[in-house]
């Protein structure tokens, strides 16, 4: 099958968030599509196949499990279906684990229309505490944990033990963010329970941090920066029951894998 790297949301090879993309020809098991993730060993890598009635099913694993939303793969996989497979394609309809998921090309942008997750305010516990090696100023759940920290700093230097994220009851993955100072927030997103540390930029997470932070600053439309050691730029619409999270990518790598 045709293998890509892309790396997404960022301009630039090496930085934002790289996504392996396998184009089927026909239909694979799950086993086998875990076996391909895990020996990819990147944070995700996307499946998607062109069924026959010339509509696109897509489904994402981690190293360790199959999850149900990803957005920077899913970005990696509209850059591929748009340059690769369906050349000069400007929209696109995904059918997934999350429901039929929306891809609109505009110019170098990718936007993508994703369920909105609500995140409902919770207390801090001292085990969020450790977890995250610092006192947050507050908590919010919905698929993630969402610890909300003073200032950019905090997120920027935060050093969470990784092991007692991992044992954390709430949760898929930790969420670090803050009102950012040229951005108008940032985050950090942390997930050992899928077998990934840290992700360098997390789209699904900001299903959630969007409607958190369009509440917070009260307006609809915010630009986003992952603060990771890569770190991308989100472009980012809080939309009635939705969001649109737009980025750019860029292709890294093309090959075959063989079984």
């Amino acid at each position: 099958m045709k293998y890509y790297v892309v790396d997404a949301f960022t301009q630039c090879v090496f930085g934002g968030n790289p996504a392996g993309v396998c184009v089927l020809e026909e239909p694979l098991s799950r086993e086998i599509m875990q076996y391909i993730a895990a020996e990819n060993n990147l944070s995700e890598t996307a499946f998607v196949y062109k069924n026959k009635v010339g509509k696109y099913d897509l489904r994402w694993f981690t190293p360790k499990a199959e999850i149900d939303l990803c957005g920077h793969a899913t970005l990696g996989t509209a850059f591929v279906v748009s340059h690769f497979v369906d050349p000069c394609v400007q929209g696109m309809e995904f059918s997934t684990l999350s429901g039929i998921l929306t891809v609109k090309r505009k110019g170098n942008l990718f936007e993508m229309d994703f369920p909105r997750r609500i995140p409902e305010k919770i207390n801090i516990t001292q085990e969020m505490i450790e977890a995250a090696g610092v006192k947050a100023k507050e908590a919010y759940l919905s698929r993630d944990l969402i610890l909300v920290f003073e200032d950019e700093d905090s997120v920027v230097n935060l050093n969470p033990d990784f092991q007692k994220v991992l044992e954390l009851e709430v949760g898929l993955g930790l969420v670090a963010t803050a009102r950012g100072s040229k951005y108008d927030f940032v985050s950090r997103c942390f997930y050992p329970k899928l077998g990934v540390n840290e992700d360098p930029v997390t789209g699904s997470a900001h299903s959630s941090l969007i409607p958190l932070w369009a509440e917070k600053l009260e307006r609809s439309t915010l630009r986003a920066k992952q603060v990771s050691n890569r770190g991308g730029e989100l472009f980012c619409e809080n939309a009635d029951e939705r969001v649109k999270i737009a980025g750019e990518a860029i292709l890294y790598l093309q090959g075959e894998i063989n079984l």
